[in-house]
């Protein structure tokens, strides 16, 4: 049997409030110095902690005492329109309407409207084997697009793993279009080593550098070298050159669902410790590897599955890669990501 606890953001304080635990579970809201809304949801292997209010952006993952979050400089999440304002989180719904880096003649937000959404409610879901956070935010303006997005996270009991979902409805009587990336921000492994379903061939080094991104010779040199790997069938392996990965290092594979109806893509330490990511190819069609190591962000987004290329909006309408909507069509998309270890 379920139950539906909907939440009010009179609930939260500086003071954390215990709003339910058993055995297994423990749900706690609080509200950060900085005024912003979050729930922990723990089980016995681990605890997420999202921001319900805001995008219900995933702000900290761990698992085993093990962080799965990127180095940051934020102490907090802040108070922000755009996600670059507070990049401090695990994970982020990029989108919905325009997804990724504009370019100069793109006029939409990094990452789109979504990552720090004002959202219009928040709930908890209690079951015999989980609890989620879920939440609704409808989106319209006058003479513009209108849809309701519905993201979720769920925790099971005993897991090391989370499902990461959303959904997305147009509202309107005209077409949307729709670009969505779940964009999880995982933490840099010192030596670890990629596996995944999809051939190696498949990540090719990005070849457009976007603004943000300052080349220098050594960087240049480094992109040339992968670029030869990459002519003999085999691409950046292990993350054992950070000097290397500053400025970020980036990967896309396009059209993957070629490649079998379910991806799986692994980080893996020495010491045997898997950080795993599974979705469906047919629900996200493209796939970007993100590395950057300095002493202020290290990350190691080995996999962030998207419905295009971040690239932007026009990119991807170029691309043909841009999914339009109908009036009242649906798209749901699901991730299982988390840590595995071996026995």
């Amino acid at each position: 049997m379920k139950s539906q606890i909907e939440l009010k953001q009179a609930f939260f304080s500086e003071k954390p409030f215990v709003l339910f635990h058993n055995d297994e579970f423990e749900v706690t809201l609080f509200r950060y110095d900085s005024g912003i809304e979050a729930v922990t949801i723990k089980n016995s292997r681990g605890e997420v902690t999202l921001l319900p209010y805001m995008g219900q952006m995933i702000w900290d993952l761990a698992f085993d005492g093990i962080s799965l979050r990127m180095k940051n400089m934020f102490k907090q999440p802040k108070p922000a329109q755009a996600v670059v304002d507070t990049y401090g989180c695990f994970a982020f719904h990029s989108g919905l309407l325009a997804n990724g880096c504009p370019s100069p003649e793109d006029t939409h937000l990094l990452h789109g409207e979504m990552p720090c959404a004002k959202m219009d409610k928040a709930w908890i879901i209690l079951d015999d084997c989980s609890v989620s956070l879920g939440g609704c935010v409808e989106y319209v303006q006058g003479f513009g697009h209108h849809y309701q997005a519905n993201p979720a996270v769920c925790l099971s009991a005993g897991a090391t793993k989370i499902e990461i979902s959303m959904q997305v409805k147009n509202l309107a009587a005209a077409e949307m279009p729709l670009q969505y990336m779940c964009h999880m921000n995982y933490a840099y492994m010192e030596n670890g080593k990629f596996y995944s379903s999809l051939p190696a061939t498949a990540f090719k080094l990005r070849e457009s550098i976007p603004a943000h991104v300052k080349p220098t010779e050594k960087w240049l040199a480094y992109n040339a070298d992968i670029k030869k790997l990459q002519a003999v069938g085999r691409s950046l392996e292990c993350l054992d050159q950070p000097a290397m990965y500053d400025p970020e290092i980036v990967f896309m594979a396009d059209e993957i669902s070629q490649y079998g109806d379910k991806a799986r893509i692994e980080l893996v330490s020495p010491e045997g410790h898997r950080f795993v990511t599974e979705f469906s190819t047919r629900e996200f069609n493209y796939a970007t590897r993100w590395i950057l190591y300095n002493e202020d962000q290290q990350v190691a987004a080995f996999v962030l599955p998207g419905t295009c290329r971040p690239e932007g909006f026009l990119a991807a309408q170029k691309a043909g890669s841009l999914i339009m909507l109908k009036p009242g069509e649906c798209r749901a998309f699901t991730v299982v990501t988390g840590l595995e270890q071996e026995e």
